[in-house]
């Protein structure tokens, strides 16, 4: 064979190893030349007419799948087996197992009393899934909802929680029911009804209302930081109180675990009041304020360091022993203990001095 024929023969190899390569199947059944994108699935599954053809269930909202930490692995990741005939294929897309990347979570959540009951995405939705940093107090608990009725939950804790009511529609269950070790203040902002002999009702506020009160250029930020440096100061906190009344708007704040475990159960320290109410100096020291976003999330503002204690002292909408007390006042009611323990001695003492002349008469 000539060098010419064999260097046909060569290129001929090459050309079809490569065509080889290129058509051959890769795991999960796509073509690396038909390899699907987070994007392309965006094209059909962010579709708003996907919701009219009665595909609910397959619609994705892209702008709150883009807050998610899914996004950032992109849909493939959890749906290899799409290939390049999706969906005429007829084929159902597989779908990952959370535990492939979240192994720590599902170790712990296997040995809680909700295993048997709830899978993951029982709770979560993976399409628009967030860190409890994201979402408010009633976000975190319209999951445990689902399952565990307000007027049971109510009549469940109400033999021993006072207050009940407030309490539950106030924090988020897993405050109590997760065994997170640490602990903030978070606060929302919300529209206060006021109601003849009840507790005022409390709604938080949308994003489209705090926009309406807002420096539109600044954005909804700019109802509490004023000076738009990313921080609110004790002057911002008490500058919104005194405003916000008006506008019939409160801060709303409540403990929230920095970081949700999944090991749900009854807490032997929950209890007792004090986990929250006592313990609140240490606590309180780092907070924060939660603004809603155009999707349902939220962003959260750093408030500064001590800045809730020095702003709410006296305030009867928020309270938590130990960490609301005023040096002024406690000294106040020393006085008025000690005059009080005074008046007895005082009198003691001058019977006794006086008992001989008293007993002359």
């Amino acid at each position: 064979m000539s060098n010419s024929s064999k260097r046909w023969v060569h290129r001929f190899i090459w050309v079809t190893a490569v065509v080889f390569v290129l058509a051959a199947p890769w795991p999960g059944g796509r073509l690396l030349a038909h390899a699907w994108d987070t994007e392309d699935c965006q094209g059909c599954h962010a579709d708003l007419s996907i919701l009219e053809d009665g595909g609910g269930y397959l619609y994705v909202d892209s702008a709150r799948y883009e807050r998610t930490a899914h996004a950032e692995v992109g849909c493939p990741s959890c749906h290899e087996s799409v290939n390049e005939d999706h969906p005429d294929d007829g084929v159902r897309p597989s779908r990952a197992k959370c535990g492939e990347c979240h192994d720590e979570v599902e170790a712990e959540y296997t040995e809680s009393i909700h295993a048997d009951n709830a899978t993951c995405t029982d709770c979560h939705n993976p399409h628009e899934v967030k860190p409890v940093g994201q979402v408010s107090g009633a976000q975190m608990n319209r999951p445990c909802m689902e399952c565990h009725e307000e007027d049971d939950v109510v009549a469940s804790h109400e033999a021993w929680l006072s207050q009940t009511t407030r309490h539950i529609r106030a924090l988020p269950c897993i405050t109590c029911h997760t065994g997170s070790k640490v602990y903030v203040v978070t606060f929302y902002v919300g529209t206060f009804e006021e109601r003849a002999g009840r507790s005022p009702r409390v709604a938080l506020a949308t994003h489209e209302e705090l926009m309406a009160k807002a420096e539109r250029s600044e954005g909804v930020t700019s109802v509490i930081d004023r000076d738009a440096d990313g921080r609110v100061s004790v002057e911002e906190l008490r500058l919104f109180y005194r405003e916000g009344r008006a506008e019939g708007l409160q801060l709303w704040g409540m403990m929230t675990p920095e970081v949700a475990t999944h090991n749900y159960a009854t807490m032997d320290n929950r209890w007792d009041c004090s986990f929250c109410h006592a313990s609140g100096p240490g606590v309180v020291q780092k907070s924060f304020v939660a603004l809603p976003g155009p999707t349902g999330d939220y962003t959260r503002i750093p408030v500064e360091p001590g800045a809730v204690l020095d702003a709410l002292y006296g305030t009867p909408d928020f309270y938590m022993i130990g960490a609301t007390r005023s040096k002024t006042m406690s000294l106040i009611g020393l006085l008025i203990v000690a005059a009080g323990l005074m008046v007895p001695l005082v009198h003691g003492t001058l019977r006794l001095l006086t008992i001989r002349k008293r007993r002359e008469h």
